[in-house]
């Protein structure tokens, strides 16, 4: 072994980035311009019924009340205020029930036919959400009327005051309103509120795309022999940055191979970000960080984070290369903790808190000062009782960076902050989902 590699894999990691400190610099390379950058994967133009999950490039005002006219909040009748005024059940006010004109009144859910007018002294059936007739300004529930069809007549027992049981034109959203500001990330219900307020199609930032390079020599793709791993972080990281919103190509696994690592890297410049898997600590064969300061820069090598400290973040040619440790948990920590931000930064937004439950802690959890740990945590429903929180969590006893079954069949996990030497039992702690929220 030369003598600069010697001292590499002989040295191991003397200083450590806070968690903190590695994602501003990360973030300052993925967005050198600023907070006010805007997408930096391109926008384009999406359909209403596509755009689930897309995060808007641009602000959003209604394009149109809604609703667009005046409507009955509730079956009845449609009156004019005055024309009740003093009615009860005692001394009820006799209205004519008003007659469609032509024929050509709105159709009413029940089978009855709304007029589209009425004069002094009269009344139209309403359904909830139809137009109230011209002349109309106030809607009777049909509980407060009684129909005198054979007359055609109708006896109100309840007074209303003009506006009542009426939903004004814009009492959900007026014209012009601002809806949205450009980062936001559209779910179901925005996509309804849009197409009422007038859009059939929005801009959106365009899916970053990543280029996922599993690397390593021992890896397989099944039946391992003794000294060969299945690959899997390739496949997990992947799948979570399509889960996250990008488009991800997830490609054969690349040996230890100096030559062979630069073309897999070069191969994905064309993407918006590079992930490796596998090779990104200080040992003989970990040659990543070495190729990606050869063909450009190593901005953090070793993070102040347990599981996977060994990541390495660098820069080729303008793209974001995000060297991922190969151990299955501590790869798929730092896939949360920086390239699902990576992710965010480049659509021109920033990333969502997970969401998370109080628990109280069932055992310790160990960590050094220094160094963020995430602790992985199942659940458990508490018995009734008036317990406060209602879950206990459990840390995993299998919690090495190594055993994919901790995360996996864990409910979360916590956080132990930087500074703090561990959580003793009993405390209440926040649980992180990291895999629900997207």
């Amino acid at each position: 072994m030369e003598g600069a590699d010697r001292e590499r894999t002989e040295a191991g990691f003397k200083v450590r980035t806070p968690v903190d400190e590695a994602r501003r610099v990360l973030r300052d390379a993925v967005v050198p311009d600023g907070d006010d950058a805007g997408p930096r994967t391109g926008i384009e133009t999406v359909e209403i019924e596509r755009a689930d999950g897309r995060t808007l490039a641009q602000s959003i005002t209604a394009a149109r009340n809604v609703p667009h006219y005046q409507r009955a909040a509730m079956d009845g009748y449609a009156v004019r205020a005055s024309d009740t005024f003093g009615a009860s059940d005692r001394s009820p006010e006799v209205l004519r029930i008003a007659e469609p004109a032509g024929g050509d009144g709105e159709e009413g859910g029940d089978g009855h036919t709304t007029a589209d007018r009425i004069a002094p002294g009269t009344a139209a059936r309403v359904h909830t959400g139809s137009a109230l007739p011209e002349g109309a300004d106030a809607v009777v529930m049909i509980e407060h009327v009684a129909e005198l069809e054979s007359m055609g007549e109708l006896e109100v027992e309840d007074a209303v005051a003009e506006g009542e049981n009426v939903a004004p034109i814009g009492e959900d959203v007026e014209a012009g309103q601002t809806l949205y500001d450009p980062g936001h990330r559209l779910r179901p219900s925005d996509l309804g509120l849009l197409r009422s307020a007038g859009y059939a199609r929005v801009d959106v930032a365009q899916r970053p795309t990543v280029g996922v390079v599993p690397t390593g020599e021992e890896l397989v793709a099944d039946d391992p022999d003794p000294g060969e791993v299945i690959e899997t972080n390739g496949l997990t990281v992947s799948r979570l940055a399509e889960r996250w919103g990008a488009r991800a190509t997830y490609r054969d696994v690349v040996t230890d191979d100096p030559e062979s690592l630069r073309v897999a890297i070069q191969r994905d410049l064309t993407k918006d970000v590079v992930v490796t898997t596998g090779g990104s600590s200080v040992g003989e064969r970990d040659l990543i960080p070495e190729v990606i300061d050869d063909l450009g820069e190593v901005i953090v090598h070793g993070v102040g984070l347990k599981p996977g400290h060994p990541v390495c973040l660098g820069v080729v040619e303008e793209t974001p290369v995000l060297a991922l440790p190969g151990y299955p948990v501590a790869c798929i920590v730092n896939a949360v903790q920086f390239l699902r931000p990576t992710l965010r930064w480049l659509e021109g937004t920033t990333p969502d808190p997970h969401p998370s439950v109080r628990a109280e802690l069932d055992r310790k959890i160990a960590s050094e000062p220094g160094t963020r740990t995430f602790a992985r945590v199942q659940l458990e429903k508490r018995d009734a009782g008036g317990h406060d929180p209602d879950f206990a969590a459990i840390p995993t006893r299998a919690s090495g960076s190594g055993v994919l079954s901790s995360v996996a069949l864990a409910d979360g996990w916590v956080v132990v902050d930087d500074d703090r030497e561990g959580i003793p039992a009993g405390e209440t702690v926040t649980v992180e989902n990291w895999e629900v929220n997207p």
